[in-house]
């Protein structure tokens, strides 16, 4: 048991990390994620360095960062608007907020600025999951022109999976109405209605 302890203590292993841990040790995410401060392609890695987990632990298993929907995006441009968790809060009361709001708000009473869009990050005991990456929602409190499909390639690239599952050939015969209209929004703006469609 003890060796197995020492063991992880120096073998940094993606299914032993926890994000909660590190940020006790290192609140900086830049102090792990150095490439973040100055990314400007959506194809940089911004996963830390072996060279990053050194310091404390004798090797580690870095996996390669997954694959995301998006065709570009800018950390070091967004960056530069420092903790954005202020914004968001601001349109979830004024209620221009184009997602589910009750899964936002209460990872919102932060000052880590990478925390306000990586949601939750701060208390992982995991590495970084989808629930951690940005809702489309949240870019949209300032990203707010929606004009579909041409304001989704700015983003997406022309990526003709962008339209959800659910919207089949049938889909305006055969969905519901009740509690739908919000998740509308994010692609088709605030003003969407149901006529706009019918």
């Amino acid at each position: 048991m003890l060796l197995t302890a020492i063991a992880c203590l120096f073998t940094a292993q993606a299914a032993d990390f926890s994000h909660a841990l590190h940020a006790k040790l290192t609140p900086e995410c830049t102090s792990c994620h150095a490439k973040a401060a100055t990314s400007t392609r959506l194809e940089d890695n911004l996963l830390p360095t072996t060279d990053a987990c050194r310091p404390c632990h004798e090797s580690a298993q870095i996996k390669q960062p997954s694959k995301t929907r998006l065709a570009k995006f800018d950390h070091f441009f967004h960056s530069k608007f420092g903790n954005i968790a202020p914004a968001i809060a601001t349109a979830i009361k004024t209620n221009t907020y184009l997602g589910d709001a009750t899964k936002r708000t209460e990872h919102l009473n932060t000052a880590n600025a990478c925390a306000a869009c990586h949601r939750g990050i701060e208390s992982s005991v995991s590495a970084a999951t989808k629930t951690h990456y940005p809702e489309m929602a949240d870019c949209l409190v300032c990203h707010n022109r929606i004009d579909p499909p041409f304001s989704c390639e700015t983003c997406h690239g022309n990526d003709n999976a962008l339209k959800p599952a659910t919207h089949t050939a049938r889909y305006i015969d055969t969905h519901t109405t009740k509690g739908e209209k919000l998740g509308c929004a994010s692609c088709h703006g605030k003003r969407f209605t149901c006529q706009g469609c019918h």
